[in-house]
């Protein structure tokens, strides 16, 4: 039997095209320094947010991961069930694609992966960016929420003392790991570090 504690640690990243594609970088930066190996899926949409929200080639992005699997590849590994995996986050997540996965809808590989991470009981985590949200989302997010996904929207904390933009966008990263139960070393945890008051 072969030895299922070298199994190596997969993690299935998808990129929609909500605002906050930055959050999506740093994910995949931080994921190339630990020993997981990444599979990326970009839309279409998120091609374009690349362009209007950085500085990134679409080429630099798909470098950053382990494997790069087109939208249209419903025929990926990562498409079956048998394919072992950690999971599934989606960083940032859109409206439309978390609606596709609330729905059933795997036209794509984005939502067919998804859907594969939901059935197999594995972690889905969607880190929506999108705001005010009408009822309709929020009906869509508790669905999904009930069906096992874990809503994570892209909100800064501040209890941390960030000084500059990478500070907010660390920790953030850092809190969507540990949903993994991944530490990268990133997240300033509350009262973890303070020196216990002497009697």
């Amino acid at each position: 039997m072969p030895d299922q504690s070298k199994t190596k640690k997969r993690l299935i990243v998808g990129i929609s095209g909500a605002s906050g594609i930055i959050f999506g970088i740093r994910l995949l930066e931080v994921l190339q320094k630990l020993d997981i190996e990444t599979h990326l899926i970009v839309s279409k949409a998120a091609e374009m947010t690349l362009a209007y929200e950085t500085d990134f080639k679409l080429k630099e992005l798909r470098d950053m991961a382990h494997e790069y699997h087109p939208m249209t590849d419903i025929g990926a590994n990562i498409s079956s069930g048998s394919y072992k995996t950690l999971g599934m986050i989606i960083v940032p997540c859109s409206i439309r694609s978390m609606s596709e996965i609330a729905t059933g809808v795997t036209g794509s590989l984005m939502s067919r992966a998804a859907d594969v991470v939901l059935k197999d009981r594995r972690r889905l985590v969607l880190a929506v960016r999108e705001t005010p949200l009408h009822t309709g989302h929020l009906r869509t997010m508790t669905q999904l929420s009930e069906m096992g996904a874990i809503i994570a929207p892209i909100m800064p904390a501040f209890y941390n003392r960030p000084k500059t933009l990478d500070d907010i966008i660390d920790h953030t990263v850092g809190r969507l790991l540990d949903l993994f139960d991944i530490d990268a070393k990133m997240v300033k945890r509350w009262k973890e570090d303070e020196t216990p008051a002497e009697d």
